[in-house]
């Protein structure tokens, strides 16, 4: 059965279809997991309750981008803008460095790729939408207006016809060419900071995680920084503060940041790029317990040149599956 055709009873699986791809969709829009699952499920409970209204004139997939869009410009409208630190204040050196907490509503959130990645046989396509949801490429998307954030990723991402996204936006496409010409000139400003998706690892993206993960749980700070680009910066949400350099990252961890030897790292990934859950040793001196998330940002030239250890675990461990604690 198309989706022109289907009917009530059959739309809780039919919408289903769509989830991924919409999660992805509201994700890019709002910078944030939670927001994201929670602007699908209102776009859900708008389609069941409205859905007498739908004629069939589109098709079920562009009337639910529709409702989406709407809910994601509603809450966009109400001020919500999600940011990383680096947006947010200058670089701190690590013998001053102060650590002062923003709210959670500040942060751009990381995401498990499963909840935002639709699966797709075409490499391309896959590798598009991994680009699409680094966290440098979504932290771009928030400098744009909502509309022209909407119309950047429907034509460009999704990769939707002007006509299309017209009609879904409820506009003209002359309107449609110029949001996205005044889109791609603010994104040309604020041009996302390089990187690399890494999903499937190439071998040598595989041989420098190992190294990371080998040199982080000995805590051989000297062979960690090796691994890091010249201008490899290190942020910790929901802290403002951020550092930049191999220097004073390394000095920031052999001494604020020294509570993290000993620590045991697990792999993930996160926002198409490689992650891992960070356990520390538990203060009561059994087993390790969640510090962080870590995602990481890979250059072309094969070094790390983001760490962005997120470190509310309580958030983010469960959403990752990652275990509450470590024997």
């Amino acid at each position: 059965m198309s989706d022109l055709a289907t009917t009530e009873p059959g739309l809780d699986e039919a919408m289903e279809r769509y989830r991924v791809e919409l999660t992805g969709y509201c994700y890019r829009m709002l910078g944030s997991s939670f927001d994201a699952e929670d602007a699908v499920q209102d776009t859900y409970i708008r389609a069941w309750r409205s859905f007498e209204k739908f004629e069939g004139r589109s098709s079920l997939r562009s009337w639910l981008y529709r409702i989406a869009t709407n809910v994601c410009l509603d809450l966009l409208n109400a001020g919500n803008k999600r940011a990383r630190p680096m947006d947010l204040t200058a670089p701190q050196a690590q013998a001053s460095a102060v650590l002062n907490e923003r709210p959670e509503v500040t942060w751009l959130e990381p995401v498990p790729d499963g909840r935002v990645l639709p699966q797709t046989a075409d490499p391309a396509e896959a590798a598009l939408a991994k680009e699409s949801v680094r966290l440098a490429f979504v932290a771009a998307l928030q400098h744009l207006p909502a509309k022209q954030r909407a119309v950047l990723i429907l034509r460009e991402v999704l990769a939707w016809k002007a006509d299309e996204t017209a009609e879904l936006l409820d506009t003209t496409v002359a309107s449609v060419n110029s949001a996205l010409q005044r889109a791609r000139a603010t994104m040309a400003a604020h041009p996302p900071r390089e990187g690399r998706p890494a999903d499937p690892l190439d071998a040598d993206q595989a041989e420098l995680l190992r190294r990371y993960l080998t040199a982080f749980e000995a805590y051989d700070i000297t062979s960690l920084t090796a691994l890091l680009h010249e201008d490899a910066v290190l942020s910790m949400p929901p802290f403002d503060l951020w550092l930049q350099g191999p220097a004073d990252i390394a000095a920031w961890h052999l001494n604020q940041g020294i509570g993290c030897k000993g620590s045991r790292l697990i792999p993930t990934t996160a926002n198409g790029l490689p992650a891992f859950g960070q356990y520390r040793p538990a203060e009561d001196g059994v087993g390790h317990t969640p510090w962080a998330l870590q995602v990481l940002e890979i250059s072309a030239d094969g070094r790390i040149v983001g760490l962005n250890a997120f470190l509310d675990t309580a958030r983010w461990f469960p959403l990752f599956g990652l275990p509450e604690r470590l024997a």
